[in-house]
Order: C-alpha cells, then structure tokens, then sequence
C-alpha cells in the first residue's frame, strides 16, 4: 500500500514526463528524432521506475528499482544538457532540467537510506 508521500512523489515524476514530452512536442530545432526518443524514454521511465518500486515483491526488487529511477534521472539529465547545446537554454528547458535534478536528488535520498547512510 502506498503511502501519500510516495504518491505525490509518484505524480511528480509522472509530471516530470509530460513536461518533457511537452518540450519535445515544441521541438522547433528539428533536433534527432533519436535524440527526441531517448529524452522522452529516459525521463517517462523515472517515474514507471518508482511505480514499480512501490509495488516490489522484495525489499532488493524496491532497491533495484529506485536505483534504475535514478539512472534514468542522470541519463534525463544527460540528454537534456545535450539538448539545450545546439537549443540554448530557455525558461521551459532550464525548469525541466531543474525538476530532473530534483527528480535525482530525491532518489538518491532514497538509495542513501537504503543504504543505511545519513545525510550530513
């Protein structure tokens, strides 16, 4: 059963997808439709991710799949920084960009307790 945190945290990354698939809707660089497909598909699986993690039949199947959210979130990053170079950087990019950071730095809060950490 899901907490309401965890579906807030849910409905944030969904939103997350939808606002890159917005920018990628606007594309009006005709960047690659690769490029356009491996954003769309790394930012969408953030969240698919931690649906899925909410779901584990294990405490290892939870853990592997807030790690595979959170490789999703640096690749997210990845792709979008390789975007905004032949863009430039707008207000719609950068505030996408930003929730991607945050979409990272949440998972990796996540990993860390998982992991027995604390944050300092």
């Amino acid at each position: 059963m899901q907490t309401r945190k965890s579906e807030e945290l849910e409905e944030k990354f969904l939103l997350l997808g939808v606002d890159v698939i917005n920018l990628a809707k606007n594309n009006k660089v005709n960047l690659p439709f690769s490029v356009i497909d491996q954003v769309i598909r790394s930012s969408t699986s953030i969240g698919a991710n931690y649906a899925e993690a909410q779901n584990a039949s294990s405490k290892a199947d939870f853990k592997n799949k807030i790690y595979i959210a959170k490789k999703e979130a640096s690749e997210s990053r990845y792709w979008l920084r390789l975007i905004e170079k032949p863009v430039g950087k707008s207000e719609e990019l950068s505030s996408i960009t930003n929730e991607v950071q945050e979409a990272l730095l949440i998972l990796q809060k996540i990993t860390n307790t998982l992991n027995g950490k604390t944050s300092t």
